[in-house]
């Protein structure tokens, strides 16, 4: 990239440039200069914009947890249409993209950037934890409606459920067929006889 001509949106740029390096070389290839090769710009753009690389890393975990919060919105609105399982199964899916994966696995792995997430969000263990949460919102929305019965622990069956639909798309190459989200979610359900 020459000197001096302007990038749109370079934030943007880098986190998807970082997001493509993740999926490619892992994250021991996630590095700044990988990241500015991969979107084709000058290493010191990532520095003109972040004061250092966890920083880079923060800021681009907390714009996909922002994403999560914009998932979690569209799950709650679907409160009472459809089935609470199938609403369930649709939703899953979508917060364990490779993109999301790989991130986790970043935030897993680098103590300063975890300790810099947590203090930013909260979080014990942020991507996940805001996933667990939207799950939770949905189900606290389904119970209030009587869809979920009104003894169900609606924060541990998240937690379980993000778990084992977690797990499903670790161990697998891919994305796991539908049935199979399909299949937990209604086990999850069921177990407790949350659902109605």
């Amino acid at each position: 990239m020459p000197t001096g001509v302007a990038i749109r949106d370079p934030r943007g740029q880098l986190f998807d440039a970082a997001e493509r390096v993740l999926l490619r070389a892992g994250t021991d290839g996630l590095t700044s200069r990988a990241v500015t090769d991969e979107a084709g710009v000058a290493k010191g753009v990532l520095h003109r914009h972040f004061a250092d690389f966890d920083a880079f890393l923060t800021d681009l975990a907390l714009d996909r947890i922002a994403r999560i919060a914009g998932q979690a919105q569209a799950l709650r609105a679907a409160a009472g249409a459809g089935t609470v399982a199938g609403n369930l199964t649709a939703a899953l899916p979508a917060l364990f993209t490779p993109q999301a994966l790989a991130l986790t696995r970043v935030i897993i792995g680098r103590d300063e950037l975890r300790a810099r997430l947590r203090a930013a969000t909260g979080s014990r263990l942020p991507l996940l934890t805001e996933a667990t949460a939207m799950v939770s919102g949905y189900l606290t929305a389904e119970q209030q409606l009587g869809r979920v019965a009104a003894g169900a622990d609606v924060a541990t069956l998240a937690a379980m459920l993000l778990g084992a639909v977690h797990l499903l798309f670790t161990d697998a190459d891919g994305a796991p067929p539908d049935a199979d989200v399909a299949r937990v979610v209604a086990a999850a359900l069921a177990g407790g006889q949350a659902a109605r």
